[in-house]
């Protein structure tokens, strides 16, 4: 079966997922602790869900 295509998110979409505040979102990706980031020709920035889901693991990994 082929893996479906990686959906890609907004930020807004990221932070009521993981249920941080923006402020707190926009600093981690200033400190580039955030999950990496895709930046559109159009300036719009997408994480793919993989890649969410990847860094969630490995805070979870840390703790």
């Amino acid at each position: 079966m082929a893996k479906a295509r990686d959906e890609k998110l907004t930020i807004p979409e990221v932070i009521e997922e993981i249920g941080v505040p923006r402020s707190t979102f926009y600093r981690w990706r200033q400190c580039k602790k955030g999950p990496k980031s895709i930046r559109l020709p159009n300036g719009s920035v997408r994480i793919r869900r993989s890649e969410l889901e990847r860094w969630l693991e490995t805070l979870e990994e840390g703790a």
